[in-house]
């Protein structure tokens, strides 16, 4: 009798969509979390070497957008490094309910915050019942 598996082979795990880019240049995903909530939405995402003043953040036909370029200036000589340097690039398609011109975000010590709330029409309305 042969066993049957419930897991996924393991080639099928890693295969991912390719994330369009519109130079020849070699950029790297950054770790993002995606935190849902009824106010909207949270996203934190990882941009160490990202500078605040190069950041760049927009959001065009539900399309997220997220392009940081890499400073490489270090003082002395490397010896020994883990960390790669080049520039980030990620897109996400976000919902239409949510309301990117009240969006807020946040860098501090490489770390991305952004909140985009619901859009107020998008918000559930209990609805008067008028008498007569």
């Amino acid at each position: 009798m042969q066993a049957t598996s419930v897991a996924k082979r393991s080639d099928e795990k890693n295969v991912q969509s390719r994330e369009e880019t519109r130079a020849s240049e070699r950029y790297l995903r950054p770790v993002v979390d995606i935190i849902e909530a009824e106010n909207g939405l949270t996203m934190i995402a990882d941009l160490p070497g990202a500078a605040k003043d190069t950041l760049d953040i927009n959001v065009d036909k539900g399309i997220l957008t997220l392009n940081a370029p890499v400073s490489r200036s270090m003082p002395g000589r490397p010896l020994y490094t883990e960390f790669e340097y080049a520039h980030y690039y990620r897109q996400f398609t976000i919902p239409e309910s949510l309301d990117h011109e009240k969006s807020k975000a946040d860098f501090s010590n490489g770390v991305l915050t952004l909140r985009v709330p619901v859009a107020e029409s998008a918000k559930p309305r209990k609805i008067e019942i008028k008498a007569g």
